[in-house]
């Protein structure tokens, strides 16, 4: 019997490393993917925004190099997240996923809003003219490319998604949008512009800057405080505890001890849940215990990426 117990141990950490291998390479891949194709929409809107003058797309080019700086220095440090934890680092390196976020979006959000103070001065001043139907066609093809890249990452991550491969898809589908967006602003002033209204020309191009950049500005916000929470160890939101909380009970009602108390810290990807039982008698059998640990585990684990168990008799 302990020859099998010990041979399904052994198998169930080959099983582990071999998930955790095969969830770095899919990172990796979508990480790399991600870098070489906003370096390429990158030059292009550069070089267009340059031509053109246009400011919305300064803004665009400008808010997707910032994610850029920060999406190279992250593919040296992805293979550290998959490290085991030691006692040199009880949280293994999650934590610096979040100080990671976490300068990423301050970055973000400090560029996001000073490019909509500078718009707001242009506007004040009477705006600017741009070759709207150029901006036009540029900006539909970019939202394709875009459609493209979003729907190749978003392919590889249905194997297995971070928060990092989320905070990447949720960028290419911003610019979808934005793209989209600017393209249509653009035509409907090419359309003005053969109207008694064409004196609303001047603003089209930094009145679309202000909008990206206050439609922006909501994840950066966002990210901020999730990512501290997630450095200092707050616990997670309500509904992600009641979750656990429903799985540990369900799982416990199947043996003889009940749930005191639930501890329950989250950080980057990584969740630690300590679960302190009570028992009738004063005989606790730690087989039981490793047996409703595994259970919870597993079923933990299909809806949180890294996920560690302990039950503490209270």
């Amino acid at each position: 019997m302990k020859t099998d117990n010990s041979a399904k141990k052994v198998n169930s950490v080959k099983k582990e490393r071999r998930e955790k291998k095969e969830k770095l390479t899919i990172e990796k891949r979508i990480l790399q993917l991600s870098f070489f194709g906003s370096v390429l929409f990158i030059v292009a809107e550069g070089v267009m925004a340059w031509f053109t003058h246009s400011h919305s797309l300064w803004t665009d080019c400008l808010f997707d190099a910032a994610d850029l700086v920060m999406i190279g220095p992250f593919l040296v440090l992805v293979p550290l997240l998959y490290k085991p934890v030691t006692e040199k680092h009880p949280y293994g390196y999650a934590q610096v996923e979040s100080l990671f976020l976490l300068v990423k979006y301050s970055v973000l959000l400090a560029l996001t809003c000073n490019l909509m103070v500078e718009n707001i001065k242009l506007l004040l001043h009477g705006g600017h003219e741009v070759d709207a139907g150029s901006i036009a066609i540029f900006e539909l093809l970019v939202c394709l490319g875009c459609a493209g890249m979003y729907l190749l990452l978003g392919h590889y991550s249905k194997k297995y998604e971070s928060t990092t491969i989320k905070a990447e898809l949720y960028m290419w589908k911003l610019d979808v949008i934005s793209s989209m967006g600017v393209a249509v602003a653009f035509a409907v002033q090419m359309i003005l512009f053969t109207t008694r209204f064409r004196f609303l020309t001047p603003y089209i191009d930094p009145a679309v800057a202000v909008i990206m950049a206050l439609l922006l500005i909501k994840e950066p916000v966002k990210e901020i405080f999730q990512s501290i929470k997630n450095l200092i160890l707050f616990a997670p939101e309500e509904d992600v505890l009641n979750q656990i909380r429903g799985i540990v009970d369900k799982h416990m009602n199947d043996y003889p001890y009940e749930v005191t108390f639930l501890d329950v810290i989250q950080t980057g990807r990584k969740l630690w849940v300590e679960v302190y039982i009570g028992n009738k008698t004063d005989v606790i059998h730690i087989s039981i215990l490793h047996r409703v640990r595994d259970e919870i585990k597993q079923e933990l684990k299909y809806k949180y990426d890294q996920v560690y168990i302990e039950i503490i008799p209270d």
